[in-house]
């Protein structure tokens, strides 16, 4: 028989495939996984050293037999490694999800699992019907406003932006020259840690972090520790109604893609009315390609769909910052990728003359 009559032969080529669609439809459990380790502090109980599953279980207030299971599903999502039978350490991704450790990921898991963000997602259809976010028709509110109301969930959200903007903070200062400019202002700047790197690095540089008050909540004690305190303010406000003056750079980091095109039009527009005609913008967010490719990885496409079900906002091509920039009349100037694998893009313009194209 010729090899293409075998009728094995078309499920035996769709062996991978299948494989594929198995893996992506489990994904929930994996992170359900995960953040049962986090909640559990399961890596941080294991430490440098090795556990048993029993002396985990009886840590945690768990069934040994349940807790065993837990751990071989980590050890098998590399995680954690099993060196005899129920004895565990950490693996290198494990290690990311010490809490106790600098550049920890812990924080994240718990935020990005929260029933906060995952209960909108089995909403997904609805959002891609109406274009809407089905965050606000589950909770009654929309997402920053339910998060501002949630002490310990705008705590959490505050500590895992922080952790994962550490990364960019510290290598972001050779990568842009920030030493042409006078003062910087970091438009929804968090807890500050973005500028205070930036503020190290160039002690010549003045600088601002705006957002509103619970994401300032631990701006002033991120820049004490960090030295600079003296030569930073804190400001809050609402980026829809004003930004602060007098920088002559106006940094965006994680901002636009929380909005859809009106609303970052309009955040850009209260920039561009504060930025003096030589001064700058720079955006920190990732691009996408103008068509699927290998460029950038699957999760920033997941990201695109979470900003959608969750916030209503999108990731954007190249195409899309020139036309949104030049909407709120900017022009485009340059569009960098970071250092791999961070996936963040820096995107420059400069302010056209204004009346050409602001966003009012």
């Amino acid at each position: 028989m010729e090899p293409s009559q075998d009728p094995a032969a078309p499920a035996t080529a769709a062996l991978p495939a299948r494989g594929t669609v198995f893996h992506l439809a489990c994904g929930f459990m994996a992170a359900q996984a995960v953040a049962s380790a986090a909640r559990l502090r399961v890596m941080d109980r294991i430490g440098d050293g090795e556990m048993t599953a029993d002396a985990l279980a009886e840590e945690c207030g768990a069934d040994a037999q349940a807790m065993l299971r837990l751990l071989r599903a980590l050890a098998a999502l590399d995680l954690l490694a099993e060196s005899g039978p129920g004895r565990f350490s950490l693996a290198a991704g494990g290690s990311l999800l010490r809490a106790d450790r600098p550049g920890s990921l812990h924080a994240f898991v718990l935020m990005l699992t929260d029933p906060a963000l995952t209960r909108a997602w089995e909403h997904l259809e609805e959002s891609v019907r109406t274009g809407r976010p089905a965050f606000d028709g589950v909770f009654g509110t929309d997402f920053f406003t339910y998060v501002g109301e949630n002490p310990e969930l705008s705590a959490r959200f505050n500590t895992a932006m922080s952790d994962i903007t550490r990364a960019t903070a510290e290598g972001l200062p050779e990568q842009y020259d920030f030493g042409r400019f006078r003062a910087v202002v970091d438009v929804g700047g968090g807890d500050g840690t973005l500028l205070a790197g930036i503020l190290r690095a160039y002690p010549a540089l003045r600088g601002t972090v705006f957002d509103t008050r619970e994401g300032l909540a631990q701006a002033e004690e991120t820049l004490r520790r960090a030295g600079v305190g003296e030569r930073c303010s804190v400001e809050s406000g609402d980026f829809f109604a004003a930004v602060p003056g007098g920088g002559d750079l106006y940094l965006l980091k994680s901002v636009l893609h929380d909005w859809d095109d009106d609303r970052a039009a309009s955040i850009l527009g209260h920039c561009r009315r504060a930025v003096p005609d030589h001064g700058r913008l720079l955006i920190i967010e990732p691009v996408l390609p103008a068509t699927v490719d290998s460029s950038v990885p699957p999760l920033m496409y997941l990201n695109d769909l979470n900003m959608l079900v969750n916030l209503g906002g999108r990731e954007r091509t190249r195409a899309e910052f020139t036309d949104l920039c030049a909407r709120a009349g900017f022009t485009l100037t340059s569009v960098r990728p970071l250092w791999p694998p961070n996936e963040f893009s820096l995107i420059e313009a400069a302010p056209a003359p204004l009346g050409e194209g602001t966003a009012r």
